[in-house]
């Protein structure tokens, strides 16, 4: 599927691997509109061909709204969903039960969230006419591969990110009558800001544990797969693994 002179969302687009997704596809000649929330755009590196929207994903009058702004001069054709959370806790720990909030605030965000603007970028792209293959749309979401070995402290975290991935197929059934394909990328570990404030041993303990190449994964791979989905028009219904053939570990 082309992308120049087409219209793309990216939801936590100004920083990690939203913002190597956003440069990635302006890159390629679509107009990004890139959605976070107001402390995160306000740090980010503006980039050519990117327009920042201030806009929460569990909020539908945010998420409507910033459809139809990318919506309104140019086809939307794609979608990519990078907005997540990734907070840590056992189920019990020293006797203290896991916070049902906390728990709850995490599935809103990674799992309705991300459902809330498929659904919402999904109705936008059903009204644009197709390309010569029947081809109107693609949607990529970022499931993770704790969504399939989730460790200690990752219940809330590993619970939305296997919703993600159970979402994808009825999504794609849903929508094939459209013209839009759906599919998720599990990434392992990933060099983003979610790991900035571990220290230096850590981050070679993790990169250690990787089979090849022993390094922890980049943002900009990360674009470059979605890049590969975009392109490749009979990828549909999929859940890709990019973790070096990591196999993650309880802990």
């Amino acid at each position: 599927m082309k992308l120049e002179d087409t219209s793309a969302i990216v939801t936590g687009g100004a920083s990690g691997l939203g913002a190597a997704t956003a440069r990635a596809l302006a890159k390629q000649g679509a107009k990004v509109l890139a959605m976070d929330l107001g402390p995160s755009i306000d740090r980010a590196e503006r980039i050519e061909g990117v327009t920042y929207r201030v806009a929460d994903i569990t909020s539908a009058e945010d998420v409507f709204q910033a459809v139809a702004v990318a919506s309104a001069s140019l086809p939307l054709r794609t979608v990519v969903n990078c907005a997540g959370i990734l907070p840590s806790a056992r189920v019990l720990s020293k006797g203290a039960v896991h916070d049902l909030g906390v728990f709850a605030k995490v599935i809103e965000i990674n799992l309705v969230g991300s459902f809330n603007v498929l659904a919402a970028s999904a109705a936008a792209i059903a009204k644009t006419e197709p390309d010569e293959n029947g081809q109107r749309g693609v949607i990529i979401n970022t499931a993770s591969i704790a969504a399939f070995e989730g460790q200690v402290g990752q219940i809330a975290y590993a619970s939305s990110k296997a919703g993600v991935v159970g979402m994808t197929l009825p999504a794609a059934r849903d929508l094939a009558q459209y013209g839009i394909r759906v599919n998720s990328i599990a990434p392992g570990v990933v060099e983003t800001p979610m790991l900035a404030d571990i220290s230096e041993e850590f981050r070679e303990g993790l990169a250690a544990g990787i089979p090849f190449p022993k390094r922890l994964a980049r943002p900009d791979e990360f674009a470059q797969l979605v890049l590969a989905i975009i392109d490749h028009d009979y990828l549909n219904g999929e859940t890709i693994r990019m973790d070096g053939a990591l196999r993650m570990s309880q802990r």
